[in-house]
């Protein structure tokens, strides 16, 4: 049985139940690929898309593509919960002990709670790390709680495989290493920097102590 197929036997369980669902969408390969398969199936799908820094441009444009391309989608933005230790901490800030530190854990269950939605959808893969695959081989069918993995057993080969034949938008690749979201990076600062200065201009903002990270790069 092929992975798409595999995929679709989860994704039809939980259509069966619902026709309304949550996806916790990164705009990267996995959540584009999950979006894509879950979207013929139900009437309602809330897209949450967890931000660092909210309304960078470049980030907007890969937006801008979900709604055209699935315009039944709700399309939802939050702070990411990593902010809240960010914060705490004053990573490239002034510390705020009066943030409360919460997990992702938190944050699917206010989405439950906020949209009257009780079944989840995340790209998460056995691939991703040692802790996603304990985390995943707990799970019976790759359900708990509402939550589906529906992309558990993928592999990164067939995920990009998948948005070849898809024509899905390769999302960005803030360096050649991998292509994980906007971060306290060399490789991310450096490319926008070259490519999206007022979204830098945005970050520093926010957090005026990162600054170092380019003046460190620069200073090598």
């Amino acid at each position: 049985m092929s992975k798409v197929k595999e995929s679709q036997i989860l994704i039809e369980s939980v259509a069966e139940k619902t026709e309304e669902c949550i996806l916790f969408c990164s705009l990267g390969k996995d959540s584009l690929v999950l979006l894509d398969l879950i979207y013929p199936r139900f009437k309602r799908i809330v897209c949450v898309f967890m931000y660092f820094i909210k309304g960078l441009e470049h980030i907007q444009r890969y937006i801008d593509w979900v709604k055209m391309k699935y315009p039944r989608v709700e399309f939802v933005q939050i702070p990411h919960w990593n902010l809240s230790y960010i914060l705490r901490s004053g990573l490239y800030c002034v510390p705020n002990p009066n943030v409360k530190l919460i997990k992702l854990t938190d944050v699917t269950e206010a989405m439950k709670l906020r949209f009257g939605i009780h079944y989840v959808f995340l790209g998460m893969k056995k691939a991703d790390s040692m802790n996603r695959r304990l985390m995943l081989n707990g799970y019976k069918d790759y359900e708990n709680n509402g939550l589906a993995y529906p992309l558990a057993d993928w592999t990164q080969k067939e995920i990009l495989t998948y948005m070849r034949h898809h024509k899905l938008p390769e999302p960005i690749r803030y360096s050649k290493k991998a292509s994980g979201g906007v971060g306290f990076n060399e490789d991310c600062f450096v490319w926008l920097r070259e490519n999206y200065p007022q979204d830098l201009e945005k970050i520093f903002k926010t957090f005026p102590m990162s600054r170092k990270i380019l003046f460190d790069y620069d200073n090598k």
